[in-house]
Protein backbone atom coordinates (compact mmCIF):
# COMPACT_ATOMS: atom_id res chain seq x y z
CA UNK A 1 0.00 0.00 0.00
CA UNK A 2 3.13 2.16 0.79
CA UNK A 3 4.41 1.84 -2.25
CA UNK A 4 1.59 2.49 -4.47
CA UNK A 5 0.51 5.69 -2.83
CA UNK A 6 4.16 6.51 -3.00
CA UNK A 7 3.68 5.90 -7.36
CA UNK A 8 -0.01 8.16 -7.24
CA UNK A 9 2.10 11.16 -4.97
CA UNK A 10 4.50 10.78 -8.13
CA UNK A 11 2.42 10.69 -11.03
CA UNK A 12 0.69 13.56 -9.35
CA UNK A 13 3.61 15.77 -8.95
CA UNK A 14 4.47 14.94 -12.81
CA UNK A 15 1.39 15.92 -13.88
CA UNK A 16 1.07 18.94 -11.63
CA UNK A 17 4.73 19.78 -12.73
CA UNK A 18 3.74 19.47 -16.59
CA UNK A 19 0.39 21.82 -16.02
CA UNK A 20 2.84 24.74 -14.46
CA UNK A 21 5.68 24.13 -16.67
CA UNK A 22 3.19 24.38 -19.44
CA UNK A 23 1.89 27.99 -17.78
CA UNK A 24 5.28 29.35 -17.11
CA UNK A 25 6.49 28.66 -20.40
CA UNK A 26 3.09 31.07 -22.13
CA UNK A 27 3.63 33.31 -19.35
CA UNK A 28 7.16 33.92 -20.16
CA UNK A 29 5.92 34.96 -23.15
CA UNK A 30 4.02 37.45 -21.99
CA UNK A 31 0.89 35.38 -22.27
CA UNK A 32 1.52 34.04 -26.09
CA UNK A 33 2.18 30.58 -27.20
CA UNK A 34 4.09 29.90 -30.86
CA UNK A 35 1.18 28.56 -33.36
CA UNK A 36 3.34 27.73 -36.12
CA UNK A 37 1.35 29.60 -39.38
CA UNK A 38 2.25 29.28 -42.68
CA UNK A 39 1.12 32.07 -45.36
CA UNK A 40 2.32 33.55 -48.47
CA UNK A 41 4.56 35.92 -46.35
CA UNK A 42 6.46 33.17 -44.46
CA UNK A 43 6.24 31.62 -40.88
CA UNK A 44 4.36 33.10 -38.39
CA UNK A 45 2.74 32.90 -34.92
CA UNK A 46 -0.50 33.13 -33.45
CA UNK A 47 -0.94 34.71 -30.04
CA UNK A 48 -2.72 32.46 -27.65
CA UNK A 49 -3.66 33.34 -24.01
CA UNK A 50 -3.65 30.89 -21.12
CA UNK A 51 -5.16 31.04 -17.57
CA UNK A 52 -4.56 27.55 -16.44
CA UNK A 53 -7.61 26.55 -17.49
CA UNK A 54 -8.90 27.61 -20.45
CA UNK A 55 -7.01 28.39 -23.92
CA UNK A 56 -8.37 30.92 -26.64
CA UNK A 57 -6.67 33.65 -29.02
CA UNK A 58 -5.52 36.98 -28.51
CA UNK A 59 -5.05 40.13 -30.72
CA UNK A 60 -1.20 40.77 -32.20
CA UNK A 61 -0.04 43.83 -32.50
CA UNK A 62 0.88 44.78 -35.85
CA UNK A 63 4.56 45.64 -35.64
CA UNK A 64 5.74 42.47 -33.16
CA UNK A 65 5.79 40.32 -35.95
CA UNK A 66 2.46 38.22 -35.41
CA UNK A 67 -0.16 37.27 -37.15
CA UNK A 68 -3.59 37.57 -36.25
CA UNK A 69 -5.74 34.70 -38.02
CA UNK A 70 -9.02 34.81 -35.15
CA UNK A 71 -10.76 36.84 -37.35
CA UNK A 72 -10.44 35.29 -40.82
CA UNK A 73 -12.31 32.69 -42.21
CA UNK A 74 -10.57 31.77 -45.35
CA UNK A 75 -6.89 30.82 -43.93
CA UNK A 76 -4.31 32.74 -42.41
CA UNK A 77 -2.57 35.45 -44.89
CA UNK A 78 -0.88 38.70 -44.76
CA UNK A 79 -1.07 38.95 -49.15
CA UNK A 80 -3.66 41.06 -50.71
CA UNK A 81 -6.47 38.85 -51.67
CA UNK A 82 -9.96 39.27 -53.44
CA UNK A 83 -13.55 38.56 -53.32
CA UNK A 84 -15.49 38.55 -56.23
CA UNK A 85 -19.33 38.10 -56.92
CA UNK A 86 -20.13 38.04 -60.89
CA UNK A 87 -24.13 38.16 -61.56
CA UNK A 88 -23.02 35.68 -65.17
CA UNK A 89 -21.89 32.38 -65.56
CA UNK A 90 -20.97 31.48 -68.73
CA UNK A 91 -22.72 27.98 -69.71
CA UNK A 92 -20.77 26.85 -72.63
CA UNK A 93 -22.37 26.08 -76.25
CA UNK A 94 -21.97 26.38 -79.85
CA UNK A 95 -24.49 27.97 -82.58
CA UNK A 96 -24.01 28.19 -86.11
CA UNK A 97 -26.66 29.77 -89.01
CA UNK A 98 -26.83 29.51 -92.79
CA UNK A 99 -28.76 31.25 -95.35
CA UNK A 100 -30.01 29.28 -98.75
CA UNK A 101 -31.78 30.72 -101.48
CA UNK A 102 -35.11 29.56 -100.37
CA UNK A 103 -34.12 28.27 -96.63
CA UNK A 104 -31.95 28.78 -93.55
CA UNK A 105 -30.09 25.85 -91.42
CA UNK A 106 -29.14 26.57 -87.69
CA UNK A 107 -27.81 24.62 -85.44
CA UNK A 108 -26.55 24.07 -81.77
CA UNK A 109 -25.15 21.68 -79.87
CA UNK A 110 -27.17 20.45 -77.06
CA UNK A 111 -24.13 20.49 -74.10
CA UNK A 112 -24.52 22.67 -71.01
CA UNK A 113 -21.25 23.39 -69.05
CA UNK A 114 -20.04 25.27 -66.33
CA UNK A 115 -16.33 25.26 -65.30
CA UNK A 116 -14.86 21.39 -65.87
CA UNK A 117 -18.44 20.59 -65.45
CA UNK A 118 -21.30 19.17 -67.58
CA UNK A 119 -24.02 20.12 -65.85
CA UNK A 120 -26.74 18.54 -68.96
CA UNK A 121 -26.18 17.27 -72.38
CA UNK A 122 -29.56 17.74 -73.44
CA UNK A 123 -30.59 21.27 -72.80
CA UNK A 124 -31.69 23.02 -76.27
CA UNK A 125 -30.21 26.18 -77.89
CA UNK A 126 -32.06 26.93 -80.22
CA UNK A 127 -35.70 28.40 -79.91
CA UNK A 128 -38.49 29.35 -82.30
CA UNK A 129 -39.61 32.71 -82.55
CA UNK A 130 -42.72 31.85 -85.02
CA UNK A 131 -42.67 28.98 -87.57
CA UNK A 132 -40.59 31.10 -90.09
CA UNK A 133 -37.65 32.14 -87.73
CA UNK A 134 -35.63 30.60 -84.49
CA UNK A 135 -32.99 32.37 -82.34
CA UNK A 136 -30.26 30.45 -81.31
CA UNK A 137 -28.25 31.30 -77.91
CA UNK A 138 -24.78 30.47 -76.06
CA UNK A 139 -23.53 32.20 -72.93
CA UNK A 140 -25.40 32.14 -69.67
CA UNK A 141 -28.01 30.22 -69.54
CA UNK A 142 -30.43 31.92 -67.05
CA UNK A 143 -29.96 35.65 -69.35
CA UNK A 144 -31.01 33.21 -72.12
CA UNK A 145 -34.09 32.49 -70.51
CA UNK A 146 -35.17 35.68 -69.63
CA UNK A 147 -34.33 36.85 -73.44
CA UNK A 148 -36.54 34.05 -74.62
CA UNK A 149 -39.20 35.21 -72.16
CA UNK A 150 -39.15 38.82 -72.98
CA UNK A 151 -38.91 38.28 -77.11
CA UNK A 152 -41.87 35.80 -76.68
CA UNK A 153 -43.73 38.25 -74.86
CA UNK A 154 -43.12 40.44 -77.67
CA UNK A 155 -43.97 38.49 -79.98
CA UNK A 156 -47.75 37.90 -78.59
CA UNK A 157 -48.19 41.32 -78.23
CA UNK A 158 -47.61 41.85 -81.65
CA UNK A 159 -49.43 39.30 -83.11
CA UNK A 160 -52.38 40.45 -81.11
CA UNK A 161 -52.06 43.76 -82.26
CA UNK A 162 -51.61 42.87 -86.14
CA UNK A 163 -53.59 39.57 -86.41
CA UNK A 164 -50.24 37.95 -87.85
CA UNK A 165 -47.06 36.52 -87.15
CA UNK A 166 -44.08 39.25 -87.07
CA UNK A 167 -41.62 38.90 -90.22
CA UNK A 168 -37.90 37.65 -89.76
CA UNK A 169 -36.45 41.12 -90.52
CA UNK A 170 -38.92 42.47 -88.00
CA UNK A 171 -37.82 40.09 -85.65
CA UNK A 172 -34.07 40.85 -86.05
CA UNK A 173 -34.91 44.38 -85.55
CA UNK A 174 -36.59 43.58 -82.64
CA UNK A 175 -33.94 41.20 -80.61
CA UNK A 176 -31.30 44.32 -81.33
CA UNK A 177 -33.82 46.66 -79.59
CA UNK A 178 -34.32 44.43 -76.76
CA UNK A 179 -30.36 43.55 -76.40
CA UNK A 180 -29.58 47.36 -76.64
CA UNK A 181 -32.28 48.10 -73.90
CA UNK A 182 -30.26 46.31 -71.52
CA UNK A 183 -26.96 47.61 -72.64
CA UNK A 184 -25.59 49.49 -69.47
CA UNK A 185 -26.45 45.89 -67.36
CA UNK A 186 -26.17 43.16 -70.62
CA UNK A 187 -27.75 40.04 -71.21
CA UNK A 188 -24.76 37.49 -71.38
CA UNK A 189 -25.99 35.58 -74.65
CA UNK A 190 -24.27 35.55 -77.92
CA UNK A 191 -27.09 35.16 -80.61
CA UNK A 192 -27.98 34.10 -83.98
CA UNK A 193 -31.31 34.62 -86.06
CA UNK A 194 -32.12 32.74 -88.85
CA UNK A 195 -35.61 32.26 -90.84
CA UNK A 196 -37.01 32.93 -94.13
CA UNK A 197 -37.74 36.75 -95.45
CA UNK A 198 -41.32 38.14 -96.97
CA UNK A 199 -39.40 36.79 -100.51
CA UNK A 200 -39.30 33.64 -99.38
CA UNK A 201 -35.14 33.63 -98.96
CA UNK A 202 -33.02 32.39 -96.32
CA UNK A 203 -32.00 35.37 -93.71
CA UNK A 204 -29.46 34.93 -91.29
CA UNK A 205 -28.85 37.92 -88.61
CA UNK A 206 -25.42 38.29 -86.72
CA UNK A 207 -25.08 39.95 -83.33
CA UNK A 208 -23.34 41.00 -80.85
CA UNK A 209 -24.07 41.51 -76.88
CA UNK A 210 -26.01 44.50 -77.10
CA UNK A 211 -27.90 44.70 -80.04
CA UNK A 212 -25.36 45.83 -82.94
CA UNK A 213 -26.83 43.43 -85.81
CA UNK A 214 -26.20 42.96 -89.72
CA UNK A 215 -27.63 40.24 -92.16
CA UNK A 216 -25.01 37.97 -93.40
CA UNK A 217 -24.56 34.63 -95.25
CA UNK A 218 -23.51 32.53 -91.91
CA UNK A 219 -22.80 33.50 -88.39
CA UNK A 220 -21.97 31.52 -85.18
CA UNK A 221 -21.68 32.28 -81.87
CA UNK A 222 -20.38 30.73 -78.44
CA UNK A 223 -17.64 28.48 -77.33
CA UNK A 224 -16.87 26.69 -80.73
CA UNK A 225 -17.15 30.61 -82.86
CA UNK A 226 -13.22 30.49 -83.50
CA UNK A 227 -13.40 26.99 -84.82
CA UNK A 228 -16.48 27.31 -87.27
CA UNK A 229 -16.11 30.58 -88.73
CA UNK A 230 -12.71 30.03 -90.94
CA UNK A 231 -14.34 26.98 -91.92
CA UNK A 232 -17.57 28.99 -92.87
CA UNK A 233 -15.72 31.18 -94.71
CA UNK A 234 -13.67 28.70 -97.44
CA UNK A 235 -17.05 26.14 -97.65
CA UNK A 236 -20.35 29.00 -97.71
CA UNK A 237 -18.71 32.22 -98.71
CA UNK A 238 -16.72 30.81 -100.73
CA UNK A 239 -13.47 32.85 -100.30
CA UNK A 240 -10.15 32.96 -101.46
CA UNK A 241 -11.03 29.53 -103.40
CA UNK A 242 -10.77 29.45 -107.52
CA UNK A 243 -13.89 27.00 -108.40
CA UNK A 244 -16.77 28.30 -108.97
CA UNK A 245 -19.08 29.26 -106.14
CA UNK A 246 -22.84 27.36 -106.73
CA UNK A 247 -25.94 27.57 -104.91
CA UNK A 248 -26.10 24.35 -102.17
CA UNK A 249 -28.87 22.56 -101.46
CA UNK A 250 -30.25 22.19 -97.87
CA UNK A 251 -29.24 18.62 -97.29
CA UNK A 252 -25.77 19.50 -98.40
CA UNK A 253 -25.47 22.26 -96.01
CA UNK A 254 -27.07 20.13 -93.32
CA UNK A 255 -24.12 17.67 -94.02
CA UNK A 256 -21.77 20.77 -93.58
CA UNK A 257 -23.65 21.30 -90.21
CA UNK A 258 -22.42 18.17 -89.06
CA UNK A 259 -19.18 17.82 -89.99
CA UNK A 260 -18.10 21.61 -88.72
CA UNK A 261 -20.03 20.39 -85.41
CA UNK A 262 -17.95 17.49 -85.41
CA UNK A 263 -15.03 19.78 -85.85
CA UNK A 264 -15.62 22.02 -83.38
CA UNK A 265 -16.03 19.24 -80.81
CA UNK A 266 -12.29 17.76 -81.06
CA UNK A 267 -10.92 21.04 -79.83
CA UNK A 268 -13.89 22.67 -77.39
CA UNK A 269 -15.03 21.16 -74.44
CA UNK A 270 -17.88 23.27 -73.85
CA UNK A 271 -19.51 21.72 -77.34
CA UNK A 272 -20.40 17.88 -77.05
CA UNK A 273 -23.22 15.51 -77.19
CA UNK A 274 -25.56 16.22 -79.80
CA UNK A 275 -25.90 18.88 -82.77
CA UNK A 276 -29.82 19.91 -82.73
CA UNK A 277 -30.24 21.41 -86.46
CA UNK A 278 -33.82 23.40 -87.98
CA UNK A 279 -34.23 23.78 -91.76
CA UNK A 280 -36.40 26.61 -91.96
CA UNK A 281 -38.18 26.67 -95.16
CA UNK A 282 -41.85 28.11 -96.67
CA UNK A 283 -43.26 25.33 -95.32
CA UNK A 284 -42.08 25.25 -91.90
CA UNK A 285 -39.17 24.24 -89.50
CA UNK A 286 -37.94 20.47 -89.65
CA UNK A 287 -35.60 19.18 -86.63
CA UNK A 288 -32.66 16.96 -86.83
CA UNK A 289 -30.50 15.63 -84.15
CA UNK A 290 -27.22 14.40 -84.81
CA UNK A 291 -24.91 12.51 -81.64
CA UNK A 292 -21.70 14.31 -80.92
CA UNK A 293 -18.97 13.00 -78.40
CA UNK A 294 -19.99 13.01 -75.30
CA UNK A 295 -16.71 13.52 -73.60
Amino acid sequence: RHHCANNLTDKSQTTMTSLLSATAAVHSRNGRACLPVHSSEGGGTIPVSFDGQNLSMGHAEQDDGFIDGSGIDHGITQAPYERRFSPYDFNGGTTLAISGPDYAVVAADTRLSTGYQILSRNVSKLHPLTEKCVLGSAGCKTDIDQLRSMLDIKMKVYKHNHRKPMATPSAAQMLGNTLYMKRFFPYYSFNVLAGIDSEGKGAVYSYDAIGSFERTPFSASGSGQSFLIPLMDNVISHKNRLDEKRDLPAEEVVEIVKDAFLTAGERDIYTGDAVEIMIITKEGIKTEIFQLKAD
